[in-house]
This record gives structure tokens, sequence and C-alpha cells, in this order.
């Protein structure tokens, strides 16, 4: 009694540089139209500003988050004792 492993489909992907969900190439018969122009790219200082403007975004909640972990951590040691 022995089993033969059945062989899985082989799946071939092609990589056209668009997300799955981008039907945008497709027209109402289903032939491709001509590809899009070329996208655009961000300078330097775009990501730069937009870093820093996630940054500064986050900073407060940070703070708050490491005045809770400390709060805790100080709390915890005076209850077993071994802070000092």
């Amino acid at each position: 009694m022995s089993r033969k492993k059945q062989k899985k489909e082989k799946i071939i992907y092609y990589d056209d540089n668009s997300t799955i969900a981008d039907m945008s190439s497709v027209n109402k018969k289903g032939t491709p139209q001509p590809p899009p122009e070329p996208k655009r790219y961000s300078t330097g200082s775009q990501k730069w500003r937009t870093y820093w403007n996630a940054v500064k975004m986050m900073f407060f909640p940070m703070c708050v988050v490491l005045l809770v972990l400390a709060g805790l951590y100080l709390v915890l040691m005076l209850m077993t004792g071994n802070l000092f």
C-alpha cells in the first residue's frame, strides 16, 4: 500500500512591476493597454521632510510610553524590595 504523491501544479508568475490589485492597464475587452507613463521618484529632501514629520508626530506618544514603562518598573521594584 504505497501512496503516490500528487504533483503540485507549477505556477509561473510574470512581473510587470504592478500590484495585484492594479487593473488600470486592462480595458473592457481584456486586452492590455499601452503601459502608463513612468513613475515620478521623490527627491532626497522630500524623503527627509516626510521622515522628520513622522518623527515629530510620534515623539510625544513615545515619551508617554517610556514614562509608563519606567513607572511600572519602579512600582514592581518597590513591591519586590529590590530597588536599592
